[in-house]
């Protein structure tokens, strides 16, 4: 029988898949004492079998008319952020959407050509909490021993919703793609989100009937902004239902499920009927309602506290566990403080949330301080840097209005801080008198409000006086004092995205001219004279 192996590293990150070969990545770079703990014989096998239909909704653009790396990763949703152009993914495929095991590929070959420190077949069976730190074991009983925890195991278990009967559904996970298995059956997929709909899409041509519910409405990726609703590449069958076709969505709750006379009865009660209850009958059931953390490996003496039904942990500003210091979360998991609204359960998303993350983690136990640089405390400098940076940013591009940059006022001179989220920089600035964010951001309230997402009226490209109605994606500098905003700035949408004219740049310096002299002249107490918000 073999000794079993006990090793001590300062992190131990718990999976392979895209956010813990960033994560490890990152802490290769500055020369940390790492150790990325994988259950398979490869990184990145979430990829092996899902999507399920192989094909990625995740853009690949590779001719974007630009040649900057950094602006060329807002429509490169693949990449993990690294040096090496070799391994950016457009050498890894050339399709828009890509197929999943392109994904694979790249994984596979991240992890090589940047000699990640992998232990593969290391199948985390429990984790507890010891006063070192943490302690994970494997399937074989071998140990390893960290100060910090990083779990970026992803969301790895089905959700189940607590439907009475919904054990006769089958899983996403698990059912059969092949579509000549429904020839002629009638079907219900229990969610409408693009895993349902690319299961439906697949049936379109052999089910006869398909139905799609959950008790909400469909909602739309190109409205939302949020990528993880319906995306136009699933939604044939949106055509279907409204030309007549036999398919249709339904807005419902579903009471249960049961069998009867060999065919499924399902009781829903609908939303935009009074409640109104009705039995429909299918032969088949298909659960696509997402996944969920996979809590198993937690050890009651460290098990994190969730929210979100179940499927997230609970975390800070710092994506740290609400209740476990020391265990940090990465990758998918991080999306709990922007659920269903920004970028962060994807990869164009969470390797920015990463990069922050690690330099959190340089920060506090390494005591290397946040990056910044420091400028001179005029307009003129200001206004340029603002400028410039939401000219190239991508972090703030991917991530609208959860990220941003940071200027701290300091005397004569203003910190400039890249790529931070605007929750951490309000709890880390919180008693500073004048400090601002830069973000990038859609008029949402507006969009949301608009009937027809493709006719909503916005203001001439020159009036500056109404920047705050752009609804396309546009730059706000917001001024905050002692965590209350005072004041913001709008810099008018432009139709290309590219704000370096007179009508963008001038506005901002006029802005920031009145903000320091106003500040110079006669500080403010938000608190006592209550200065309204300039529009």
């Amino acid at each position: 029988m073999s000794k079993l192996a006990h090793s001590e590293h300062e992190y131990v990150i718990v999976g392979a898949g895209p956010a813990g070969l960033q994560m490890g990545s990152f802490l290769h770079d500055a020369g940390r004492d790492y150790v990325i703990l994988e259950g398979s014989d490869s990184p990145g096998y979430f990829f092996t079998r899902f999507p399920r239909h192989r094909t990625l909704i995740s853009n690949n653009k590779i001719h974007t008319g630009y040649t900057g790396k950094e602006i060329n990763l807002r429509w490169d949703w693949n990449s993990l952020l690294c040096e090496d152009d070799r391994l950016l993914f457009k050498t890894y495929s050339s399709k828009y959407f890509p197929a999943a095991d392109s994904m694979v590929a790249y994984l596979k070959d991240f992890a090589l050509f940047r000699r990640l420190n992998i232990k593969y077949r290391f199948t985390v069976t429990r984790i507890n909490k010891v006063e070192a730190g943490f302690e994970v074991e494997d399937q074989h009983g071998n140990k390893n021993l960290c100060a910090v925890l990083i779990i970026a195991t992803g969301l790895s278990k089905p959700y189940i919703p607590p439907i009475p009967g919904i054990e006769l559904a089958e899983l996403y996970t698990d059912v059969t793609i092949n579509p000549d298995d429904f020839v002629g059956q009638r079907v219900l997929i229990i969610g409408k989100g693009n895993a349902g709909f690319e299961t439906a899409d697949n049936l379109i041509p052999t089910a006869s009937r398909i139905h799609l519910a959950s008790r909400h409405p469909v909602k739309m990726a190109w409205k939302s902004h949020f990528v993880g609703h319906l995306r136009a590449v699933n939604n044939n069958l949106l055509d279907t239902y409204m030309l007549k076709s036999q398919n249709a969505l339904i807005d419902a709750a579903i009471r249960k499920i049961e069998r009867k006379n060999g065919e499924l009865a399902v009781t829903f009660s609908y939303a935009h009927a009074d409640s109104e209850a009705e039995q429909l009958f299918y032969d088949r059931i298909i659960l696509c309602t997402g996944f969920r953390l996979d809590d198993s490996i937690f050890d009651q003496t460290c098990r994190p506290e969730t929210v979100i039904d179940d499927r997230l942990p609970l975390q800070t500003s710092e994506w740290e566990s609400a209740n476990l210091p020391g265990m940090y979360f990465a990758g998918t998991l991080m999306q709990m403080r922007d659920y269903k609204k920004k970028q962060s359960g994807f990869i164009h998303g969470f390797r920015y949330n990463i990069k922050m993350l690690h330099d959190l983690l340089e920060l506090k136990y390494h005591g290397v301080p946040l990056p910044c640089r420091s400028l001179p405390c005029t307009p003129e400098a200001i206004t340029s840097e603002i400028i410039e940076r939401v000219n190239v940013t991508s972090a703030l591009w991917q991530q609208t209005g959860f990220m941003c940059d940071a200027i701290i006022m300091q005397g004569n001179r203003a910190d400039y801080y890249n790529d931070l989220t605007v929750d951490y920089v309000q709890d880390k600035f919180a008693d500073h008198d004048h400090y601002y964010t830069v973000t990038l951001e859609f008029g949402q309230d507006r969009i949301d409000a608009a009937r027809d997402i493709f006719e909503i009226d916005r203001p001439q490209r020159d009036d500056v006086a109404r920047a705050d109605l752009s609804t396309g994606i546009h730059p706000i500098l917001r001024r905050y004092s002692r965590g209350k905003l005072v004041t913001q700035h709008h810099i008018i949408e432009d139709f290309l995205s590219e704000w370096k004219e007179e009508v963008h740049v001038k506005p901002l310096r006029d802005f920031m001219k009145s903000e320091l002299f106003i500040t110079k002249n006669s500080p403010i107490d938000v608190a006592v004279t209550g200065i309204k918000i300039s529009q």
